[in-house]
């Protein structure tokens, strides 16, 4: 069976797959995902170079034969295609600002807030910078809270949808099934700052309303100030004007507009009373004032967008006109100077969006009759549907190009907030696409502020690095250099080493460290030009200043494997494994395993892998992981449902929380509509704090559920996971209303210690979890709940001795 096996791997010709290098924008903290993908917006990719050397931080674990080794690692008496070479490796570049001292750069951004805060000046901008700041620690919570403060403090309907659809986005429920629709009215588990109608009709103060309007009677529309003609002509013979004049409640014909063969009654003094063009109109000194019957046949508007005109001026309200009428009464108010009838058409026009199909009809129209805020409504539309809306050409073509960017700024629907988010969302779908180099562009020409610059900059650089477009990569971190962001010199550093100039970068970063503080990615990169003891010095003092780093010890758990040391090798890429779960890293010990022979350690790393990015292919995207499953599957131990059962409750108690991955992996391939192992595997990532891949695991997990209570929990789950306690609590409470399920009593008991810390509320979760237990379930869940009941009831106890 092993000759079966490495004949099926030598068939695979994997060296000649073997020498290609990428530079990936995330590091493994913000992305596990390794594999290939098509998601930049349909664009057609540019032709890359042929590949030269390698990275292992996406899907890429393919080194060049490595020299022979002697003993019983020797590449002949295992794979083919040669051991891991240590040379071969290449740290990943960041596409985030990254400062020389995180912590200065941070407290400097906490005084700008504060003298925001002091002097009233805008504090949405100083949160981005803030959300900026944080991608590069990779702590998903600290992002949320930055763009929910954001979004918090957003002054105006624009940023107020971008934001409100980036902090949605976060959750995926384009990914739900079935979608909820993007523009539907919130319900009661909705976060207020993801609400659609409080992100373009709340007023235009910071903070947040705290009632949705969703849930809120909408007010009676004003009635328009009508001017009855002899008060016109007494104000106009300098007659003092009565204010407090009661105006008749009859209708009164007394103007005719003729437009075609068709006259539409009017009364002069309410047409009159829309805008000063008009009262000039019809009481100045044009012959217009001396008619009752005016010719409009001429003026773009029909009989029956007339009629809706007059009836307007009449009673104040837009009633359910088509929208087709709608847009002639706004092209109407845009001629005439209507401002109040711009306002009720542009909300009501804005109100019937409910989806892309409905924005893209009338997104144009409402670009260049200048209506901000249909204009914001259909852009809402667009980003709620992300990714998925930038592969449709139109939607793409205003949002891309040069052009529809001229167009959004015209209508004040253009931000640098806006790119961020969609130059985010493009390059976590393809980061080498022509869509993402595009908004990435964008980004650019929005940029105002040094660190607006400083991103859109340096993410060219990287995304031209990563397209082998080397030469523009160098020109663009140079010109990031040169607005002040230091770790783009890495940037300029690696696109000269992948030009063929190696002693150039060597001496760009030897500089680097001299000239700046020290820091740990300084030493990290130049480590890369240089080779022997010098090398690993700098690997070591980079470890030293930053133990975060995950390049060092795979290049050091590399070179041990070259020396024939196994064990070592194995014990340093534990090190990293110990603290981040990243794809790059399991496969090499993965690879590891295979090079030993040890296929069940193999196997679950692999399994693990396909857990965090169910897409990752292995040797460069030659193989899927579950093909080398397959082929390995006459090396390790079969196992039925029950035996797994019984290997995830082992694993799961002595806390092997990559074993418990695997099996549950394992079983969700036999029985892949599984809810609860879904929801389970969730629990588990979430304790690796790979909050990324929880969530999905959440989202399928809700999905595959036939039964709403259940639904309900992983909803809430997801909910809570995300930021949104409240939300989460209601969603419990919902499950529970339908039956009582050990999940929802644990979720609503999770979520409300949680929110509160007094003792009536630690004595409502202990009661909620005795709750819980007497509801059916398995016995590792049941053990975790007792483990918190403990924990509470000690709690209390202690609360109630110090009272």
């Amino acid at each position: 069976m092993t000759n079966n096996f490495l004949t099926t791997i030598r068939s695979l010709k994997l060296i000649e797959g073997c020498k290609a290098a990428q530079i990936y924008p995330f590091n493994s903290v913000a992305s596990t995902s390794g594999g290939s993908g098509d998601g930049g917006g349909g664009a057609k990719l540019l032709p890359l170079p042929p590949p030269r050397s390698v990275s292992l931080m996406s899907a890429s674990l393919c080194y060049p034969h490595a020299p022979a080794t002697s003993g019983a690692f020797s590449s002949d008496s295992t794979l083919p295609c040669g051991l891991p070479a240590a040379a071969a490796l290449e740290p990943a570049l960041d596409a985030c600002l990254r400062p020389v001292d995180h912590v200065s750069a941070l407290a400097a951004s906490f005084r700008r807030m504060s003298s925001a805060e002091t002097k009233g000046d805008d504090l949405c901008d100083v949160y981005l910078e803030q959300h900026a700041l944080f991608h590069a620690l990779g702590d998903p919570r600290l992002l949320r809270r930055a763009l929910r403060a954001a979004r918090v403090h957003a002054t105006d309907s624009h940023r107020r949808v971008v934001l409100a659809a980036w902090l949605r986005h976060e959750r995926r429920e384009d990914e739900f099934d079935p979608m909820p629709p993007p523009l539907d009215p919130c319900g009661p588990t909705t976060p207020l700052l993801e609400c659609p109608r409080s992100a373009v009709f709340a007023t235009e103060s910071s903070g947040v309303d705290p009632v949705c309007p969703c849930r809120r009677t909408p007010p009676p529309p004003p009635r328009p100030p009508r001017l009855r003609r002899d008060t016109i002509l007494r104000r106009n013979a300098s007659i003092a004007f009565d204010e407090s004049e009661e105006e008749e409640d009859d209708e009164t014909n007394d103007l005719w507009f003729v437009i075609g063969q068709e006259e539409v009654a009017c009364e002069r003094s309410c047409i009159a009373a829309l805008a000063k063009p008009l009262n000039t109109l019809l009481y100045g000194g044009f012959a217009e004032a001396r008619r009752d019957h005016i010719d409009f046949s001429r003026d773009g508007i029909s009989a029956r967008g007339m009629r809706a005109v007059a009836a307007y001026s009449r009673h104040g309200r837009l009633d359910d006109f088509p929208p087709d009428t709608m847009l002639e009464l706004l092209a109407f108010a845009n001629k005439f100077c209507c401002d109040g009838l711009k306002v009720a058409c542009d909300n009501k026009l804005a109100s019937m969006v409910r989806g892309v199909d409905e924005a893209l009809s009338l997104i144009d129209l409402g670009l260049e009759e200048a209506a901000h805020l249909l204009v914001a409504t259909c852009l809402q539309a667009f980003l709620r549907e992300l990714p998925k809306s930038l592969s449709h050409p139109e939607v793409a073509r205003l949002l891309c190009s040069p052009e529809g960017r001229e167009r959004l700024d015209a209508a004040g629907n253009a931000s640098f907030a806006l790119y961020y988010f969609l130059s985010y969302v493009a390059m976590e779908e393809d980061t080498r696409s022509n869509t993402t180099v595009m908004l990435l562009e964008r980004l650019w020409e929005c940029a105002e502020l040094p660190w607006h610059k400083q991103l859109a900059l340096h993410q060219l650089g990287c995304v031209m690095l990563e397209r082998g477009e080397f030469k523009d990569a160098q020109e663009w971190f140079e010109e990031a250099v040169a607005e002040g962001h230091v770790y783009s010199l890495a940037g300029v550093a690696r696109a000269k080493f992948k030009c063929g100039h190696k002693y150039m970068a060597y001496k760009l970063m030897n500089r680097v460290v001299t000239d700046y503080d020290p820091a740990g990615w300084m030493y990290q990169e130049r480590a890369v030009y240089c080779v022997g003891k010098e090398k690993m010095a700098d690997l070591r003092t980079a470890t030293q200043l930053d133990p975060t780093l995950t390049y060092p010890y795979k290049y050091r758990a590399a070179a041990l494997l070259e020396e024939d040391k196994m064990e070592r090798a194995l014990e340093e890429i534990d090190k990293v494994l110990s603290f981040r779960m990243a794809t790059d890293c399991l496969e090499l010990r993965a690879w590891f395993y295979l090079v030993a022979g040890d296929f069940e350690a193999a196997v679950r790393d692999v399994r693990a892998i396909l857990t965090l990015d169910p897409t990752y292919m292995m040797f460069h995207g030659k193989m899927h992981g579950e093909q080398l499953i397959e082929l390995l599957r006459g090396q390790v131990q079969q196992r039925d449902m029950a035996d797994c059962w019984l290997q995830l409750y082992d694993r799961w108690s002595g806390v092997d929380d990559i074993g418990s991955l695997a099996v549950v992996q394992q079983m969700l391939a036999r029985e892949p509509g599984n809810s609860s192992l879904r929801f389970r595997q969730s629990l588990l990532l979430l304790r690796l704090n790979c909050q990324k891949a929880a969530m999905r695991s959440l989202r399928l997990a809700r999905n595959s559920s036939i039964h709403d209570h259940e639904r309900l929990v992983y909803e809430g789950w997801i909910l809570y996971d995300t930021g949104h306690r409240d939300e989460a609590l209601e969603k419990a409470e919902q499950s529970l209303s339908l039956q009582r399920s050990f999940e929802a009593f644990f979720l609503k008991a999770y979520a409300l210690g949680d929110s509160s810390l007094d003792v009536e509320s630690a004595l409502s979760v202990v009661q909620l979890l005795e709750h819980a237990n007497s509801c059916a379930s398995d016995n590792l869940r049941k053990g975790q709940v007792r483990t918190i009941h403990h924990r509470f009831s000690l709690s209390t106890t202690s609360v109630h001795h110090l009272c």
